[in-house]
């Protein structure tokens, strides 16, 4: 797999032209990966919406990775459309991560939300095509936008959890601004965003922010 950069996740919310807008701007900006999320819609009303994104994003910035939360169907089917779809994002209840991998090739990026020490663990001891690509882990604190039933994991949590795995690790779970550069210190290989910049009046802005205090804090953990 070519190299990515994991320091900035953008988890989409809402399904309009803002949605897929914002989606482009996050990658002009560096985003390393766009995560496809749309719980509440249909599989013809989100197969729609993932193709709207890939399309912008790949004329926006053609290295940035986009990826479904949950739905391996709706990223296969996108991938045989022609879409510039990468892979899924998958939850523990979720297909397996082999079996994704089985569906949509193995060039496919699977990753795998793990946000307990277990979990991790778990995922660590994985070869093959049951290995994730990356993990994530959260809530940072507790999110309005996902409610996982787990206490939050904290800074102190993320250097445990980073320790326990060669994976990358990316944090998630309300991450704003004035924490990244703190989470960048820990052992993680990025963050994971939402409404930090899917609410924003200029993503792209609030973006490019983003990685400016990623950089800073990685610099200043060095």
């Amino acid at each position: 797999m070519r190299m990515i950069d994991w320091r900035l996740h953008l988890v989409t919310s809402g399904s309009g032209a803002d949605t897929v807008a914002a989606a482009a701007a996050a990658a002009r900006a560096g985003a390393g990966i766009v995560q496809v999320r749309a719980k509440d819609l249909l599989a013809a009303d989100l197969l729609d919406l993932v193709c709207r994104v890939a399309d912008s994003v790949a004329s926006a910035a053609p290295s940035t990775r986009v990826i479904v939360n949950d739905r391996v169907d709706v990223a296969w089917a996108a991938r045989r459309m022609g879409a510039r779809v990468h892979g899924v994002h998958l939850g523990q209840r979720d297909v397996a991560v082999r079996d994704a991998r089985a569906m949509l090739g193995a060039d496919a990026l699977v990753g795998l939300t793990a946000g307990t020490a277990n979990f991790v663990r778990e995922a660590e001891s994985r070869r093959g095509p049951s290995r994730p690509d990356y993990l994530g882990a959260g809530p940072f604190r507790p999110t309005p936008t996902k409610s996982v039933g787990r206490p939050p994991v904290g800074l102190d949590g993320y250097v445990a959890l980073a320790a326990l795995t060669s994976l990358p690790v990316v944090a998630i779970g309300d991450v704003r601004r004035a924490d990244v550069a703190e989470l960048a210190g820990t052992g993680v290989a990025g963050v994971a965003v939402v409404r930090e910049v899917m609410d924003a009046a200029e993503p792209e802005l609030v973006a490019r922010s983003l990685l400016a205090e990623w950089d800073r804090g990685e610099q200043g953990s060095v």
